[in-house]
């Protein structure tokens, strides 16, 4: 790709209670929280990478493996699944009921019902080649 139209800024999260989750996610990743009013946080990681959250009144919960209601998840690298699992539970994480690779990842959904997953850091890594249309 040769022309670029644009830069990604953030991923935003729906939600109900934007402070609340926000923090879950600050407990998670670290990092410095930052709101312009009640309805929009944002979490600042690694200096660059944002993460905010936006108030919505009527937001529904993903469903966890339905792909019909499922639009993103996010995905974080840690080095012990059962003491990242353990950890994010004491947060207010729960387990989903499907784990499709449980040695190798763990989908949780965060208190707000997104699902997301912990993985290990070779679950994580990039893929070594390009899609087959890019090459």
């Amino acid at each position: 790709m040769s022309h670029v139209l644009g830069r990604l800024v953030a991923v935003t999260l729906d939600c109900p209670d934007p402070h609340e989750l926000a923090e879950f996610y600050r407990h998670v990743l670290g990092g410095q929280l930052r709101a312009s009013n009640e309805d929009f946080v944002v979490l600042i990681c690694d200096g660059t990478t944002r993460l905010d959250f936006q108030r919505v009144s009527h937001h529904r919960p993903s469903q966890w493996p339905d792909c019909e209601t499922l639009n993103a998840h996010l995905d974080i690298t840690v080095d012990d699944l059962d003491h990242a699992e353990q950890q994010l539970s004491a947060l207010g994480a729960v387990p989903a009921t499907v784990q499709p690779d449980a040695t190798r990842f763990r989908v949780l959904i965060d208190p707000a019902g997104h699902p997301f997953c912990i993985a290990t850091s070779a679950a994580a890594s990039t893929p070594p080649t390009a899609p087959e249309h890019e090459k």
